[in-house]
């Protein structure tokens, strides 16, 4: 009875004292809705299995002992190196780990990156070609797909990965939201390009694809630039305004001051100034 008690007193106390997030804490707290959603389309949601060969089930039975083990899909933690973020790698990454060389000495660290290659890919909404680099999981990705722009467009945050891919596809939303005006010139062809991608701007609203895409960083700086640009005016900043018009208007200049009066009070002051050179007589 007393542990059931404590149980649920643990339980109110965790409630009451939830953990802060990183949108919690300063100004992240003014982060809007829509980059929320990229977030965690970006951060938490769980990327494709793409270093590994994921079993469907959770249990599975040993051919040889016979023995019921349960499934386990653990991912195989990679690293992001800044590299990543120049080119499209189609959810690879590098693999940190151990390498055996010889039976007779000890294991080494190792690193697997994939091998990487730099190619031309064609947007057909942005009317342009892009020299990127790859890795063959994206070609081969961009393929499945049937075009470059398919890819980015179907493909989440987390699979994507590199800023570049992510700014690419907010740069693609952005022109189909506007009505593909690269082709502005060529109306059939506008149409033509704007029916076969409208589809996924049912997904995101125009304050998401305004948001999306943006690093933490750039986000917090969005934010900071708004609160400038919205920050009110002090009157004594718009009284001072309209003083310095009126003055103007009448001919006068601020704190302008005829010679005389600037001469007479130069001579009083030098007069009450002890340290003043005194006229001789």
């Amino acid at each position: 009875m007393a542990s059931s008690r404590i149980q649920a007193t643990l339980r109110q106390l965790s409630k009451t004292y939830k953990k802060k997030s990183r949108f919690d804490i300063g100004i992240a707290s003014e982060l809007p809705a829509a980059y929320k959603k990229f977030w965690r389309e970006w951060k938490v949601l769980k990327p494709a299995a793409v270093h590994f060969v994921p079993q469907e089930g959770k249990w599975k039975r040993d051919e040889l002992t016979g023995e019921t083990m349960p499934i386990q899909n653990v991912p195989i933690p990679l690293k992001h190196p800044a590299e990543l973020h120049e080119g499209i790698w189609g959810g690879e990454a590098v693999i940190k780990g151990f390498q055996k060389r010889d039976r007779n000495t000890r294991r080494v660290p190792h690193y697997w990156v994939p091998v990487l290659k730099r190619t031309v890919v064609r947007s057909e909404v942005l009317n342009t070609h892009l020299s990127v680099t790859v890795t063959d999981r994206t070609i081969q990705l961009i393929n499945d797909h049937y075009g470059f722009d398919h890819y980015l467009l179907k493909t989440p945050a987390c699979d994507l990965v590199s800023m570049l891919a992510l700014k690419l596809k907010k740069q693609i939303l952005t022109e189909l939201m506007n009505g593909c005006p690269r082709y502005a010139n060529n109306p059939d062809k506008q149409k033509e390009i704007y029916e076969e991608y409208r589809t996924y701007l049912t997904s995101y609203t125009p304050e998401e694809i305004e948001w999306y895409g943006l690093s933490w960083y750039e986000a917090l700086t969005k934010v900071a630039k708004q609160k400038e640009a919205n920050k009110p005016i002090p009157l004594k900043n718009v009284y001072r305004k309209n003083l310095v018009e009126k003055l103007k208007e009448a001919g006068l200049e601020e704190g302008s001051s005829s010679a005389e009066e600037m001469s007479s009070a130069t001579s009083w002051l030098s007069k009450m100034n002890p340290f003043g050179k005194k006229d001789e007589a």
